[in-house]
């Protein structure tokens, strides 16, 4: 959805920052900012910082970042219209009505039937556990350990015996047969009709990450003939809301939980058994196995998931496809040891949550993993084999492609297969150099390597400047006679450094409206740090403005460096150059005072 700009802009205008993110996080006033712990990841020292006269936060920890609308977007997992959305409520702003062509609108009203039909299928399984028909699978949860306020929480239900009877159900509230198959609740049979696709089942809801009913798991009740030639569990098809590969269960409670990891499970008592227990950051993928999708949905809540698969071969070959999973997506991966028991359902009950909070503390690096797993092929008291091993370990070492993760690596490996570190360096260097899957990172010969590359230096001083212009905007009258907007670096830069110039020739003074320009999150986390990047600390007037000439200075020859490397024959580029270096000249001459 499109809103105009000056709706926009009203919506940021309504919303204090200070006011909206300290109903979620605890920040307190210094100097002219408000500091707190960072929200978005878990740190000690609060770095996470609020400034009221410019309307945005950042967290010099972590680089998270923006205006008030950024932080909705990033806390509550929103689009840009949703947390617009949100906030104009708050406000009491009136949006105009979502304008969709005919084909989006029949697909959004669509959507919205499909869950609102889940819903009401939710809210029937619910009142079926809780009726005389559900007292065996009620029985069945308290017996797995789960509490009244826990099956509540996940909304657990209960799918009666008759298989029709939810069909007869949503019929009556008025919804035609064709929805409920669409929204996977029902199948037709041309001999037997339309019936109910789950029956004499637990019911567990799945909710999308706004906590919508999107789908159903269902576990199956009793041990009979019957039951063993259906499967144990059943989930909903693959539906316009329900996208498996896309979606974790449990990632609705789990988004909000802070931690600097999640615990990835397999089955869906897993997760609420941890849940209860207090690890509110479990998920569980939805009876499929585990995807780059799901991985990628991760990667916004924490940077290391903790494996928690079940320990049985089954659970040991998931683990080793997740972790080559969460390496693709960039995501460190450590593997929980279980045992004795199988899964952690059956570990959180007998050993509780202390137990488990120390396993979690304790495991194991997926690297390492992945050796052990390995090592059990081989017969390391026969001296072949064992070189057999140490030859495949030095091939896993080769797929680090950085030298310093390698080199790390390798020294752990060493020490803990007794090893000579040199040769197995060799015996690394000599895969690498015969498969190219490692090419040593060529260093300088001499002196220090800088930084910066040159590029990066001129985004840094162009950073500065404009952050130095926000705080103190009377800068502007000594610097715009030297420096438009299309001295910065094209694209984000440029389009920021344009809007603020604009902004002070009316006077204004407003980086928050700015980040309002990009819907996209990382381009808005961009530039929040364009607007909070920070010197050493200047002591003195005198060492300030040398840093501001400086900074001013730099970037203006950044800019013409630029220009005349690209002439050419261009006339209107070297008309340019030449009042370019006119300008630059004469900068070089003046001295900004600061105020």
């Amino acid at each position: 959805m499109y809103y105009p700009d000056h709706l926009i802009e009203e919506v940021r205008t309504k919303n204090d920052i200070v006011d909206v993110i300290s109903g979620y996080v605890r920040i307190a006033k210094k100097g002219s900012s408000h500091f707190g712990l960072c929200p978005f990841h878990n740190e000690k020292s609060p770095s996470f910082s609020v400034s009221g006269n410019r309307q945005m936060y950042y967290c010099f920890g972590c680089g998270a970042g923006g205006n008030v609308f950024t932080f909705i977007m990033e806390y509550e997992n929103f689009s840009f219209p949703e947390a617009v959305k949100l906030l104009a409520e708050k406000a009491g702003v009136t949006l105009p009505e979502v304008e969709y062509s005919e084909e989006v609108r029949k697909k959004e009203n669509k959507r919205a039937k499909l869950l609102e039909i889940n819903k009401e299928a939710a809210k029937y399984f619910y009142y079926q556990l809780r009726s005389e028909r559900g007292r065996n699978a009620h029985e069945y949860l308290q017996k797995r350990s789960l509490t009244t306020e826990t099956i509540q929480t996940f909304g657990l239900g209960y799918a009666n015996k008759n298989s029709d009877d939810l069909v007869r159900y949503l019929k009556n509230k008025g919804y035609d047969e064709a929805l409920i198959i669409e929204a996977g609740l029902a199948s037709f049979h041309e001999k037997y009709g339309t019936s109910d696709k789950f029956w004499n089942r637990v019911m567990f809801p799945i909710q999308d990450l706004n906590h919508r009913v999107i789908g159903f798991g269902g576990r199956v009740m009793g041990e009979s003939e019957e039951t063993k030639s259906i499967p144990k569990y059943l989930n909903s098809p693959e539906t316009l809301v329900f996208d498996k590969s896309r979606n974790l269960y449990g990632l609705n409670f789990a988004r909000t939980s802070r931690k600097n990891h999640v615990i990835l499970c397999e089955g869906y008592l897993d997760v609420i058994a941890l849940h209860q227990a207090g690890f509110t950051q479990a998920v569980a993928s939805l009876g499929t196995a585990f995807t780059a999708g799901q991985a990628n949905l991760l990667r916004r809540y924490a940077e290391e998931v903790i494996l928690a698969y079940d320990s049985d071969e089954a659970g040991r070959k998931a683990i080793l496809r997740a972790i080559t999973i969460l390496k693709e997506c960039g995501l460190t991966g450590r593997v929980l040891d279980l045992s004795p028991y199988k899964d952690p359902d059956d570990f959180v009950n007998n050993l509780g949550a202390l137990e488990f909070e120390k396993r979690i503390s304790e495991a194991q690096n997926s690297f390492f993993y992945e050796l052990s797993v390995m090592e059990n092929g081989f017969n390391l008291n026969d001296p072949e084999q064992k070189t057999r091993f140490h030859r495949e370990i030095a091939k896993k070492l080769c797929t680090f492609s950085e030298d310093v993760e390698r080199d790390n690596y390798l020294e752990a490996v060493c020490e803990k297969y007794h090893i000579g570190f040199e040769n197995l360096r060799k015996l690394v260097l000599s895969y690498a150099a015969q498969t190219g899957l490692a090419v040593p990172i060529t260093r300088p010969k001499s002196g220090t390597a800088d930084k910066f590359a040159p590029e990066s230096h001129a985004m840094k001083a162009e950073r500065l400047l404009l952050t130095w212009l926000s705080e103190e905007p009377a800068l502007y009258a000594q610097i715009n006679k030297y420096l438009t907007a299309a001295d910065f670096s094209a694209g984000l830069y440029q389009k920021a450094a344009a809007k603020l110039f604009a902004d002070f020739e009316k006077n204004e003074v407003n980086p928050a409206a700015i980040i309002s320009l990009f819907i996209d999150e990382e381009e808005q986390r961009e530039v929040a740090s364009i607007f909070n990047t920070r010197l050493g600390t200047l002591e003195s007037k005198a060492e300030r403005e040398k840093a501001i000439n400086d900074i001013v200075r730099t970037v203006k020859k950044n800019s013409h460096d630029k220009i005349t490397k690209s002439l050419g024959n261009d006339v209107n580029a070297i008309s340019q150059a030449l009042e370019g270096r006119r300008a630059l000249d004469e900068l070089l001459k003046t001295n900004i005072k600061l105020p």
